[in-house]
């Protein structure tokens, strides 16, 4: 019984100790992320006001994309200690669908690798789809 009881805390102790060094990082890569995303923020502000034509339309587009991505994950990292220490998978599914669209503005040449991230798309799209429709009649079981 006391080697039970012995073991448990030992168990617990090193899962204590995980979490806290994974609470850690992600407050660091939180903080990280909030660094870039005022990055793009001082980009986007100097582009409206010190430059007056714009040459690269994709170019704005893209960090316009990048900016949703940082957002996305410090969103997550936040509903990650809100929701004890758990990820919702459609906060995954979001940053998918956004990388997915940032790789068909930036890499648009290839009309085959276009169709396939489409297509990578609709997938994700449908897998959000069936994942609320099953919360959904959880709900009114």
């Amino acid at each position: 019984m006391e080697e039970n009881r012995t073991r448990r805390f030992k168990d617990f102790t090193i899962a204590m100790i995980l979490q806290y060094a994974l609470n850690t990082a992600l407050i660091f890569l939180a903080i990280t992320l909030c660094v870039l995303l005022a990055k793009e923020i001082i980009y986007f502000f100097q582009l409206a006001f010190y430059n007056q034509k714009l040459k690269v339309h994709y170019e704005l587009l893209e960090r316009i994309l990048i900016f949703f991505l940082y957002f996305e994950f410090i969103a997550m990292i936040v509903k990650f200690f809100k929701e004890d220490y758990h990820f919702p998978i459609r906060y995954f599914l979001y940053i998918g669908i956004t990388a997915m669209i940032r790789l068909i503005i930036v890499y648009h040449k290839n009309p085959v690798h276009t169709l396939l991230y489409a297509c990578s798309i609709l997938v994700l799209i449908i897998s959000f789809y069936i994942m609320n429709s099953s919360i959904a009649r959880k709900g009114k079981l």
